[in-house]
């Protein structure tokens, strides 16, 4: 079987597209090495880094920017998956083409642009989202990582049940509370880390909620007079511009420029020893694919507090604090109390490692296979 991926977020492992290509393919590439993997790049991505050995690599055209993502996923990887005589294609975000000569499989991760409009806003979004909607309809298959984003997809795209394959993303093997714990003093110096801290890491756009945790903070700092810092790490967007709140004035207004400090965005090498050193992990999202941050800081052994939503329930089970969405005294409440008592925390440390057992690439890239199989064998 000889499989064409889209690899237009290679480069960018940052991105939870990123991620989920890299891994994949990884993954694929080990359970599977009688398969043939071709990974289709665009041409800004001359020397692409970290492909596994025995992956094909094919380079087509296409233009950096939004007009050369559009080009490249309409034309440039369909005509080059055709070239390269693959039986399938995939393409692993909500980016597939209207017309495909080969089978095609779509991942959705979520459908962020439907259920908040806001991440749509203007015209080209929302013609790129029509778009991409018509696309997966017409896919052989969709993929996606969690029975909240299928329910989503049924509702959003009109997509049936029977279409969707939910392959639950997984963290890699670098978190855990033992592997490269060496290197953990080293980062807590890189990044001037305090001995004890609460740790936020992700993006700011305004369905991550960090607003939430800001007041959240706001109950947890006075009593424990600064003590226990609250560690925001993330790219830094451009503040007050939709969808990034400012937070750092919010920060400001509630006087907790001494309790809440920036880091900035983490090397992916540096994350796992992150989330080690800190003694809770925040995650006050709203809405999310799956919530791979919460799982990635259960797997290193470092409890979460989190909102009660759908996903997160489904990733988390009783393996996490959760709160009510949105409820910046119950998310202190939570905080402080896994602050303060040794017992409760090291009962979600023991909750979460075992709850992270559940979750693994093999399983998700092996019923990733399935799917590519499932859609040959129709068309005999």
């Amino acid at each position: 079987m000889r499989i064409a991926l889209n690899g237009w977020f290679w480069d960018q492992p940052y991105t939870g597209s990123g991620q989920y290509l890299r891994r994949l393919v990884s993954s694929l590439r080990r359970i599977a090495p009688d398969d043939q993997l071709i990974l289709v790049l665009p041409s800004r991505i001359p020397s692409p880094q970290g492909v596994p050995e025995g992956v094909e690599v094919m380079h087509a055209s296409g233009r950096s920017g939004n007009p050369g993502k559009v080009w490249f996923e309409q034309r440039a990887f369909p005509a080059a998956a055709g070239k390269a005589k693959a039986d399938l294609a995939h393409v692993p975000y909500w980016g597939g083409p209207l017309s495909s000569p080969i089978p095609l499989v779509v991942s959705v991760l979520d459908v962020i642009p439907l259920a908040l409009p806001e991440y749509a806003s203007g015209l080209l979004p929302r013609l790129y989202t029509s778009l991409q909607s018509a696309a997966a309809r017409g896919a052989g298959h969709i993929l996606t990582i969690s029975k909240a984003a299928s329910e989503d997809i049924q509702k959003y795209l009109d997509i049936p049940a029977e279409a969707i394959t939910v392959t639950p993303l997984a963290a890699d093997e670098a978190f855990h509370p033992m592997i490269g714990a060496e290197q953990d003093q080293a980062v807590r110096q890189k990044y001037d880390l305090p001995d004890r801290f609460v740790l936020y890491m992700g993006s700011y756009d305004s369905r991550k909620q960090v607003s939430q945790l800001i007041a959240a903070y706001t109950y947890v700092a006075p009593p424990l007079d600064n003590e226990v810092p609250l560690i925001l790490a993330g790219r830094i967007p451009e503040w007050g511009k939709p969808p990034f709140p400012d937070i750092p004035a919010e920060i400001a207004a509630a006087g907790l420029n001494d309790a809440v400090r920036f880091i900035g965005l983490v090397e992916e090498a540096d994350k796992p020893s992150l989330y080690r050193l800190a003694e809770i992990f925040a995650y006050p999202t709203g809405y999310e694919g799956f919530g791979l941050p919460a799982l990635e800081a259960m797997s290193s052994g470092t409890p979460v507090v989190a909102n009660k939503i759908p996903v997160i329930e489904e990733v988390a089970a009783d393996a996490a604090f959760l709160v009510e969405d949105g409820g910046s005294r119950g998310m202190a409440a939570a905080i402080l109390s896994l602050l303060l008592d040794d017992s409760l925390k090291e009962d979600l440390r023991t909750r979460g490692l075992a709850r992270s057992t559940h979750f693994n690439w093999r399983k998700t890239a092996k019923a990733t296979l399935d799917v590519y199989r499932h859609v040959l064998a129709n068309l005999k």
